[in-house]
């Protein structure tokens, strides 16, 4: 009869953190920050069907960097969740604090329980009244979670992304600003490969990202008042982003 090894329980939970950040670190960043009218997703992603970012409910978005198929699901699971909440009771009681403890369940339900982890991170973020009233909620993969304040980057080398943003952003900016913040700081890391010569031959031009490579959405903090709609989601195309980093 084959003898099972035995492996510990430690061990096996570092294996399976190991292996979802590597997962993790594989894919392109992704930034959310408030600003004064609201609250932007960025992400670098040139697939214009493949998206990153996704409204939930009415004020609440959702962001995702790792494997599609895994974060997807996840997706629709809290567009469901939002829906079936505040059908059931009322618009008002569906917010980023609920959908994130319910995501921090699922993601550690099958970091504990399964073989192979979610190798996804996710932010759900929800626009206020007010540029203080925003909420950025991280999920990692092992389900803990993480309430972020004002921003976060997450994905690819997201210590360097999270760093610039550190460095750059304040309170009250408008959209075109908070924009290039955005492209600035997922810029750091190719700006740093091609500094320190671990760019590739012929990748100096890719080292700028234009307006057809990112994937943009806002959550307009006053959606309501001008528009008349619940819905504050809204996706910017790649002229209208364009527009907007050529901001004065």
């Amino acid at each position: 009869m084959a003898q099972q090894f035995y492996v510990s329980p430690e061990q096996v939970m570092k294996d399976r953190a190991d292996f979802a950040r590597k997962g993790i670190a594989r894919g392109k960043s992704v930034v959310v920050l408030s600003f004064r009218d609201g609250m932007a997703l960025v992400a670098e992603n040139p697939s214009p069907t493949l998206h990153k970012i996704g409204e939930i409910y009415d004020r609440i978005a959702f962001a995702a960097v790792g494997k599609y198929n895994e974060f997807e699901s996840l997706r629709q699971a809290g567009v469901r969740y939002a829906d079936v909440r505040g059908y059931s009771y009322n618009r008002v009681d569906v917010t980023a604090r609920g959908l994130a403890s319910v995501y921090a369940q699922s993601l550690g339900t099958v970091f504990t329980a399964e073989q192979k982890p979610f190798e996804v991170e996710l932010a759900v973020a929800e626009v206020g009244d007010r540029e203080g009233e925003d909420h950025i909620f991280r999920l990692n993969f092992d389900g803990s979670i993480s309430d972020e304040s004002g921003y976060l980057a997450m994905g690819g080398k997201a210590e360097l992304v999270q760093a610039t943003l550190a460095k750059v952003w304040s309170a009250g900016a408008e959209l075109g600003q908070a924009l290039r913040w955005a492209v600035s700081a997922l810029e750091a890391p190719r700006l740093e490969a091609a500094t320190t010569g671990a760019a590739t031959a012929g990748a100096g031009p890719a080292v700028r990202l234009g307006a057809p490579t990112l994937e943009v959405a806002v959550l307009d903090r006053n959606a309501a008042a001008v528009g008349g709609s619940h819905r504050a989601f809204r996706r910017l195309s790649a002229a209208d982003v364009a527009a907007q980093l050529r901001t004065d």
